[in-house]
């Protein structure tokens, strides 16, 4: 029984990487790609350089274009579930690492907990659960790699933190933040080692340097004299956020704003002025870290625009994981006694319990989200015969901002050679009604459906007509259609209005144009990949005739 007892820390930790492995992929069962994805799916195919080195919205992302395009070639497109799996390694792998940081400072227990709490930050969801950000995960990955392996101060570590700062900079350019780390330990041993360690951070530096000049520098920036000015203000901010995040004690949802941070900040930067005042004074290795800290939240600061808050999800799993570094270097000595670490289960216990919350919060709207990227994709795949190459599924169209990056003529090239994620015309026919609706919106402007309306009524004696009046016509006023060009005759007097709908139940969420009193419209429906018919609505006060 020595064994388990002695290795407890590890066994629970083991155990806890398990849990939110298999909790965040349960997740995640179920969703589609989102947002930024489909530039890398569909805008950086081929193997040219600038598909590799074209910057992402400011950003270096050499290795995550890489490993996009190998799980695509290994796996297809038709499910994001490879990505999920290697994010969650990822995630998971960082944990570990932060885990053996703070044992080496604080022991096991008290590296456990701060383990438990980075691996269920639940206001850090938008990272958690979109792989896509692996761009940032990875950085932070080897950035972690890289304090670890600059520990001995022996060559071989230094070699291996030159690497793993190289690949932390070809993940993002959060890499540069521990670049800055990495300067600040080689001045700090330059009286013991002299300046030959400057390499390790020299190399990535110029790596990344060579990159800014030939492509990063292209890249739209934010940088101004007003953010300069608020960034202390800023890194503040992120910092109580982060704290609050990893103590369960933020309210950021989707969008929403942190509740504790501010007052668990000044509790304990009064902490530890009262420890310096006390005569404490940290480890050298401190200062690394608190170089990398602030210059993740200044860089952030300088770019800011709305939608980058300091507490914004995106911000919150490199926030706390500084949170956990700095804890680790400023508590680093020290001996927690049996009721400490009781206490700091139990909260850590709580604060799991806590963020569990923005997780299912941010696992519902990327729910959502998924409905309408399988439906309007649908929509594309049923519209191919006649959909323009280069529509695209705009917010007003596609009924979300995250499909921006679809074009008809790169989706289904794409779709072809890698396989589809967009519902089946059946399973769009089952698909959750906000879905199905968007597919109709989406439908009528890619195949697209039109209408040309002229003045009076001249119909031929002979026709296959069904009578409309006043919205009637049957008992719910509606006549099926089929693709071809459809007669909408309106008997003189007030305007008429005319709504479709084909997957979409209880609602007509296509509209047209309408028409007025005596006249004629022709409704054209292009033919599709799907047999099922159009339901058209008139709304008239007089007759209306529809005709075949």
């Amino acid at each position: 029984m020595a064994w388990p007892k002695r290795n407890a820390p590890v066994i629970l930790l083991a155990a806890a990487l398990l849990a939110a492995t298999a909790l965040l992929l349960a997740l995640e069962s179920n969703l589609t790609f989102f947002q930024d994805t489909w530039a890398f799916l569909l805008h950086r195919r081929g193997l040219t350089l600038a598909t590799f080195l074209d910057p992402h919205n400011e950003h270096i992302v050499i290795i995550p274009v890489a490993l996009e395009k190998l799980l695509v070639a290994l796996f297809g497109m038709t499910s994001a579930a490879p990505e999920q799996v290697a994010m969650s390694l990822v995630l998971a792998v960082t944990a570990a690492l932060l885990f053996i940081y703070a044992r080496r400072r604080l022991g096991p227990w008290p590296a456990l907990l701060g383990a438990v709490l980075l691996l269920f930050v639940g206001p850090a969801w938008e990272v958690l659960l979109w792989p896509f950000e692996i761009a940032l995960a990875g950085s932070v990955l080897f950035g972690v790699a890289m304090l670890l392996a600059l520990d001995p101060g022996t060559r071989r570590g230094d070699l291996v933190a030159c690497l793993c700062l190289t690949v932390s900079i070809g993940f993002s350019s959060l890499g540069v933040v521990f670049a800055a780390a990495a300067l600040v330990d080689v001045l700090q041993r330059r009286r013991s080692h002299g300046l030959r360690r400057a390499y390790l951070a020299a190399v990535p530096i110029l790596l990344y340097a060579v990159w800014w000049a030939g492509w990063g520098h292209d890249a739209e920036t934010h940088l101004s004299l007003h953010n300069v000015l608020l960034s202390p203000l800023y890194l503040l901010e992120g910092l109580a956020a982060s704290l609050a995040s990893l103590l369960g004690l933020a309210a950021i949802g989707l969008g929403g704003k942190v509740v504790w941070g501010a007052p668990l900040l000044v509790l304990l930067l009064a902490l530890l002025a009262r420890r310096l005042a006390h005569g404490f004074r940290p480890s050298p290795r401190l200062w690394p870290v608190a170089t990398a800290t602030a210059a993740y939240w200044l860089l952030a600061a300088f770019n800011y625009i709305p939608g980058r808050e300091a507490h914004a999800s995106r911000y919150m799993y490199a926030g706390a994981v500084f949170v956990l570094l700095l804890a680790a270097e400023l508590l680093r000595g020290a001996r927690l006694g049996r009721a400490a670490l009781v206490v700091g289960g139990v909260v850590t216990v709580a604060a799991v319990a806590s963020n569990l919350a923005p997780l299912r919060d941010g696992k519902d709207w990327l729910r959502e989200q998924t409905v309408l990227t399988r439906s309007d994709l649908a929509a594309i795949e049923i519209a191919r015969r006649t959909v323009d190459p280069s529509f695209s599924l705009t917010p007003e169209i596609a009924g979300t901002p995250s499909l921006i990056d679809v074009q008809a003529d790169s989706y289904l090239s794409a779709a072809v050679e890698d396989g589809s994620p967009a519902y089946t015309p059946a399973e769009l026919a089952r698909a959750p009604a906000a879905g199905r609706r968007q597919a109709d919106i989406v439908l009528a402007k890619a195949l697209p459906l039109s209408t040309k309306t002229s003045t009076g009524v001249d119909s031929p004696a002979a026709r296959r007509c069904a009578v409309v009046a006043g919205g009637g016509g049957g008992a719910d006023g509606e006549v099926r259609i089929g693709p071809g060009v459809t007669r909408i005759e309106v008997a003189p007097g007030g305007p008429a209005t005319f709504s479709l709908r084909r997957f979409a139940s209880g609602e007509y969420p296509v509209s047209t144009e309408g028409a007025p009193g005596d006249s004629t419209t022709f409704l054209r429906v292009p033919r599709d990949r799907v047999a099922r018919p159009w339901r058209l609505r008139v709304e008239a006060a007089q007759p209306v005739r529809v005709c075949r």
